[in-house]
């Protein structure tokens, strides 16, 4: 199914219409997903087929890799599955969407063939489908449990390999797929998938593709839908059972933090009334138990997600010290900042690469063959960097002093009152006697580039984005006791921030990328050199284009509608 689903046909206000793909149970607006769906019996022979860049008359594309995650969801009585449906929570590139796929197959003739209804809108994390943005996927979704809790059933994490496949009578999209499945906590097992989904074209080209694809011995057609073969492993796992793990890589066996008292909470449960200590406190601890609920999948390194998500929980605690810091003692602030410096660059140095790579794979989508062979040498380089990165940060997890940083910062976290500073008995001290300045402070530091953004540079640019994401992290931290506005707050903030994110990783690459022509084009081959070359222009030109593009998310920002909000939510102080 393509990812963009947010607005399939029929009334985006979830009522039902007309089908534009299908009938999906009679009165709801879909697409007809059609696809071949194969389970791999030599993935060697299948990457040599499609190395040679040509599958039955189809060019075969670059391979670029996507993460994903599908959370299955049904009423705790099974009701959207008994209905004929799989509804899962798809989360890709931080976007969530809502997917409703009947069971039924209705192909008939190539024995690999699936064709299936499917539904598709936005969604949000939560569970509740009021929270997400209206559709006639959640619509539907909501008339199928009947008013009844959506809860979870079981989870794919997958990370799949992408090529598109392009011919004379349409495109084809191929994965590869590799997917744990799990029910909770524990992996119930492991699913792998050739599948090749129709974009374009006449549904007749499927056959030839399917021929080709039979004849090779290499695959063989797989009659069950991934939804079906997950609900089985988990149906089949026993109590207590943890299920087969095959690691991506050899590494360390992390250290049990279980011991050390950490839950990862829905929220971190500032109160207005709270003392600024406590409230940072909190503050820390949630995102401390946030930062070691990743570090096992940091040290794998099978889903870059997991390494990201713990130096973004590290960014925000330096953040929460930068906001809380005066509620406690200078030396216990020093020390604590110092440590996740020092971890947050080495987690920093592995994530910044694996962006990199990603955006130049997805740029290598867009290459002939030829080009994307000359241009390997940059991707070659670039892996090898982050190869070294993660040694580095590998040995700094296993070191003693990273062991003496976790268990002080824990004791520090859980204990109230612990480095506290001292301080008057008519000094602000309480959330809602300070909160206030301390957001307004750090919008004014957004604010002030208003007179000079028209003509900064990317350094400045750089330092506003930096603006931005402080702002946003001191709203979120006070998130709670403010008034509703901070979520429309939170929201532009944020939209700025990746508008600057986006032209700041296009700066770092073309930056890269031409220190790469500048110390090796006298040892790299001409069509290497003019690969790369053509590489740094494109990221040169998206450049210009965000900058030139930024005046709406900035202006969203400046608003007086935003200064408003930003005063009404204060106001519930």
């Amino acid at each position: 199914m393509n990812d963009d689903t947010a607005a399939l046909g029929g009334d985006p206000g979830g009522d039902p219409g007309t089908a534009t793909g299908g009938d999906l149970g009679g009165d709801l607006p879909g697409r007809l997903e059609v696809e071949l769906k194969y389970a791999v019996r030599d993935a060697a022979g299948l990457n040599e087929l499609l190395a040679t860049g040509e599958i039955a008359g189809y060019r075969v594309g670059a391979p670029r890799i996507a993460l994903v995650e599908d959370r299955y969801v049904d009423t705790a009585e099974r009701s959207v599955e008994r209905a004929g449906y799989a509804a899962r929570l798809r989360t890709r590139d931080a976007r969530v969407a809502i997917e409703l796929k009947s069971l039924t197959n209705e192909a008939a003739g190539i024995e690999a063939l699936h064709r299936r209804e499917e539904l598709g809108g936005p969604a949000t994390d939560d569970l509740d489908p009021d929270a997400w943005p209206a559709s006639a996927a959640r619509g539907r979704l909501q008339s199928l449990a009947g008013g009844a809790p959506i809860v979870e059933r079981f989870r794919l994490r997958q990370r799949r390999e992408e090529r598109d496949l392009t011919g004379d009578a349409g495109t084809i999209l191929l994965t590869v797929d590799a997917a744990d499945v799990l029910a909770g906590d524990r992996l119930a097992g492991a699913l792998g998938d050739l599948e090749l989904e129709l974009q374009s074209g006449d549904e007749s080209q499927m056959a030839g593709l399917a021929a080709a694809l039979d004849a090779s011995g290499l695959v063989e057609p797989e009659p069950a839908s991934k939804f079906e073969r997950a609900a089985g492993l988990v149906a089949d796992l026993a109590p207590g059972d943890a299920g087969p793990v095959e690691p991506a890589v050899e590494v360390p066996a992390p250290r049990d933090t279980g011991r050390l008292g950490l839950s990862v909470g829905k929220t971190p449960g500032v109160q207005a009334a709270d003392p600024l200590a406590e409230a940072g406190r909190k503050i820390l601890r949630f995102h401390l138990a946030r930062m070691l609920a990743r570090e096992a999948g940091a040290r794998a390194g099978k889903d870059p997600e997991e390494l990201h998500a713990m130096r973004v929980a590290t960014r925000r605690m330096r953040a929460a010290w930068r906001v809380f810091g005066d509620a406690y003692r200078p030396r216990r602030v020093r020390r604590s900042v110092e440590e996740l410096r020092s971890l947050a660059a080495a987690l920093g140095s592995v994530r910044d690469l694996d962006v990199l790579i990603d955006g130049l794979d997805a740029y290598v989508t867009s290459l002939q063959p030829a080009e994307a062979v000359s241009i390997a040498p940059l991707a070659a380089s670039w892996r090898g960097e982050r190869t070294q990165a993660r040694r580095v940060l590998a040995q700094i997890l296993e070191s003693d002093a990273y062991r003496r940083f976790v268990e002080d910062y824990v004791e520090f976290v859980r204990t109230d009152g612990a480095g506290i500073a001292q301080v008057t008995a008519t000094a602000p001290q309480r959330v809602r006697d300070s909160a206030g300045s301390r957001i307004w402070s750090a919008y004014e530091h957004v604010r002030a580039y208003d007179g000079v953004l028209r003509w900064a540079d990317i350094a400045t640019i750089h330092q506003l984005r930096i603006a931005g994401k402080r702002l946003r992290y001191t709203i979120e931290f006070f998130r709670e006791p403010l008034g509703p506005e901070a979520q429309m707050l939170i929201e532009r903030v944020t939209a700025l921030q990746d508008h600057l994110g986006l032209l700041h990783d296009a700066d770092v690459a073309a930056t890269l990328a031409r220190t790469f022509l500048v110390e090796r084009s006298a040892h790299l081959a001409p069509a290497t050199v003019d690969a790369v070359g053509g590489y740094l222009r494109n990221r040169e030109q998206e450049v210009i284009h965000l900058r030139r593009t930024l005046g709406p998310a900035w202006r969203r920002m400046i608003s007086l509608e935003f200064r408003r909000g930003l005063s009404r939510a204060i106001s519930a102080l």
